[in-house]
Order: C-alpha cells, then structure tokens, then sequence
C-alpha cells in the first residue's frame, strides 16, 4: 500500500510538471502588451488621381461622322480621386515608418495617423515592389516611440503573436493567435518565404506589424487567403528577410541584390534518377546568362546547384531567396552535381538590379487595362503563362489581375483566372471584351456567357447577371 502511494504521488508530481512545462508561455491577456505597443503602430491613407477612358454609347462613332465632334466630350478621360487604406509601424525616433509597397504605390498624398490622434504628412524614403516594402519618413520634427525587431528564424510554429493594424479603417485593432506555418509560397511575389498565421487579418491591415509575445516584429502583414475576409490564414514577410530590405531602401533609397545569372527548375523524382542524385533536392541550371557571375565561374546548364555559401538547397525556391539577400561583390561558393559528382565553383555575385536578366523582366511587364464595366483588372495571356500553366499553345485570353469588391464577378471568378470567351467570341484584346461587355449591358437579359480557365487551370463556363 506504501508502495502505491509512493508511486501515485510521483505520478502526479510529473503530470503536475508536464502541464506547467505545456501551458509555460500561454498569457492570460495581451492588454500590457498591446497597450505598450499600440503609439508605435500608424493607420496609413493615401490618395492617387485615376484616369478612366470610358465610352458611354454600346458602338463607336465612324471617323468623319458629324457626331463625332457633337459627342467626343462624353468620351473623354475623366479624372477621379480614389483612396486607400492600410498599416505601419515605426522603427526610428525621427519617424521612420515601414509599411507595403502596394499601399502607397502611385500615392500622390500619404497621411500618417499616430496613436489615433495625430497626422502627418509622409514621404517616400524607398519602396521595393519585389519584396513589397516600403520606408517612409513622417514630415515632422517630432520624436516617436520605435519598436522592435526580433529574430524570426527563431520563431516556432505554434508560437503565440498578435497583429495590430488598421482593418477596414478601424485603427488601433488588435487580434492575437500562433503561427500556423513557416516557409510559405502563394506566388504573389518573386521573394516568397511567409510567415503563416491564424491571427485575423483583413483589408486594411497590409503594412502591419506581426509580434511575438516579447514585443518584437517577427513579421510584415501582407496578405490573406480569401476574398472576403479573413478565413483564419494570413501571410506576413519575415523580418530577418524585411531588415535586409529596409536597410538598404534607408541607405541607398533602393536595393542591391545579390545576382547569379541562372534560370532554374525543380528537381524531380526522374530527374534525380538520371543523375544519380541520391534524393531530388537542389536547384536544377536550366540556362546560364551570357557573362553572367555563374558564366565566369563555369556553371553550366544542367547542373544541380546543391549548396550556395554553405547553405545547403532543399528546394529550387530557397535558391532566390538566399542569392538576393547576400551581399553583392561577394565570393562565394557554389557546390554543384555534375556528372553524378559533386563540384565546388566559386561566384563572385553581382548586382540583380544592375543586370540584363532584370532589365528584360522590367520591359517585358505586361500592360494592365481595367474593364470598367466588370470592375476587373486584366492583362494580355503570354507565352509564359502558357508554358507555365500547360495550356494549349494557341491559347488566346486576359489574365485577371484585380476584382474589386463590387465586380459582379467577385463571387464566380478568382484572380489569375482566364478569360477565353464571352459570348462564344474569342478575346484576343482587352478591347475585345469591353465592346461584347457594352453589347451585353444594352440587351434586356444583360447576362453574359464567359469560357474562363480558373487558377487550377480547368475549363470553366460562368454565366453572370451584370446589372
């Protein structure tokens, strides 16, 4: 019977311990927290001037025709204000604000709203539409109180942290949950390494701060998954990744990224056999860029870059990400797998910004155009978008690049969907589908027929009411 109560009572002892050891961490309030943190946080507005070239009849006037001239005035470009809303925080005493480049992109006006009362006007110190940030300086003499960065590689999944922005206008909010995942991808931008998170997020909040539960910002908010709201999944942009950026857009007014010169690929399961690569890892050389850094160094296509200054490649993704945020002018090794054996190269990078690959990739940005009608945002389908998306080679459409809150395709079609037909017509144009959308708007039934490929790349026939 000693024995028992000897035995029950270490029992308990470790159960005690156990719990103490899983519920070590978990708060009872954030409101110390918040409160400490909340002068440091800004509600960001900003307004741009949008011309709209809009034809108000369903047909075009011939050249010569006496209405031409009587009604070219209902044609013209009209000017409207449009605003905007989002977050930031301060990093320095003097009024240094981070934020996301898509909330003060093309801003004419940005006003600053510190600890809910004050207003500043701010100026652009440096924006990186690549990584989606911004640096901006408070027009004031004033001292601010900054925050923090920690480190986010040290950030564990099912941390707690908790987000404070300006949702929906509504400054000053705070919400609070753990890290959901790390490492993430959704393919908005060419940098991609989320962090992500259940804490809510919602429009407006984009250039806030993600803390951890000392304080610090672990995070950039930038996105969320679902068009309506939020759904439980945010995405924010580490900050060990975001320092690197801000300091040089404080320093330089703009970036300085380490470049390779190659293009590359995954490496797949078949691909490794061949190679004789015990497991697909790495980074697959698809091309190499005339006089590029790799070009010196003697990287070839089809090698499989393994390592990059030590760190090992696990997938081809981490590959960009590494190489840009390494500083340029540095040598650096590179192991390779050539010829089923590995090889060392050494690469002195130089400067993305600076290069032919990035200059291209300026030029070749596709022209957006706006369907007013639709409240939509599309661009041309190109040959990478075919290649990427393995559609049929003569696939001809619009990418969608924006639906607006009103569209009347807000609930039917997603962005990065495609547009192939409406009105079993063919859209070669973004001109194509304005004038069947003009057609359709004058017929009693005003319900349009469109073909679309969704964002996985299946056939789709939506009908939608438009008025």
């Amino acid at each position: 019977m000693k024995n028992l109560k000897i035995y029950l009572l270490t029992l308990f002892i470790l159960i005690s311990v156990d719990a103490k050891s899983f519920s070590k961490g978990v708060p009872e309030s954030f409101a110390d927290l918040a409160e400490k943190l909340m002068p440091s946080v800004v509600n960001i507005s900003t307004t741009q001037t949008v011309v709209t070239n809009t034809n108000p009849f369903p047909f075009q006037f011939p050249p010569g025709s006496p209405f031409e001239d009587m009604f070219k005035e209902f044609g013209a470009p009209q000017e409207r204000k449009s605003s905007a809303l989002g977050s930031g925080f301060i990093i320095d005493e003097k009024g240094i604000v981070v934020t996301n480049n898509h909330v003060i992109q093309d801003a004419e006006d940005i006003i600053v709203r510190v600890n809910g009362d004050k207003e500043f006007k701010a100026t652009v110190i440096g924006a990186d539409p690549l990584s989606d940030i911004a640096v901006l300086q408070l027009e004031t003499k004033e001292k601010f109180i900054p925050v923090s960065f920690g480190d986010s590689d040290k950030a564990r999944i099912g941390d707690w942290v908790i987000a404070i922005g300006n949702p929906f206008g509504l400054g000053g909010t705070v919400t609070s949950g753990i890290i959901s995942a790390r490492n993430r991808s959704i393919g908005l931008s060419r940098y991609e390494d989320y962090i992500q998170t259940d804490a809510s997020i919602n429009s407006g909040n984009s250039g806030g701060p993600l803390f951890d539960i000392n304080g610090n910002v672990i995070g950039i908010n930038t996105a969320i998954l679902g068009r309506n709201g939020s759904i439980g999944i945010g995405f924010s942009i580490p900050s060990n990744s975001a320092q690197i950026v801000i300091d040089q857009l404080i320093e330089f007014g703009e970036t300085k990224r380490g470049w390779l010169g190659v293009r590359i690929q995954d490496v797949t399961k078949e691909i490794a056999e061949v190679e004789n690569l015990d497991e697909p890892r790495g980074a697959l050389v698809a091309s190499v860029a005339d006089n590029s850094p790799s070009d010196k160094a003697g990287i070839k296509a089809g090698d499989i870059i393994l390592e990059f200054n030590n760190e090992k490649i696990k997938e081809m993704k981490e590959l960009p990400i590494i190489v840009a945020r390494t500083e340029v002018g540095k040598k650096v090794d590179v192991k390779i797998w050539r010829n089923k054996k590995e090889l060392v190269k050494k690469v002195t990078l130089g400067r993305l910004e600076t290069s032919e690959d990035f200059k291209v990739t300026e030029k070749s940005s596709p022209t957006e155009n706006k369907i007013d009608d639709l409240k939509i945002t599309v661009r041309k389908l190109n040959k990478e978008d075919i290649k990427e998306r393995n559609l049929p080679n003569q696939t001809k459409g619009l990418v969608i690049t924006k639906i607006e809150n009103d569209s009347p395709l807000i609930n039917s079609i997603e962005v990065n969907s495609i547009i192939i037909e409406a009105q079993k017509k063919k859209i070669g144009s973004a001109n194509d589908l304005k004038q069947i959308v003009k057609q359709v708007l004058n017929t009693n039934q005003k319900t349009i027929l469109l073909v679309i490929y969704n964002s996985q790349n299946q056939r789709r026939y939506i009908g939608v009411k438009l008025k």
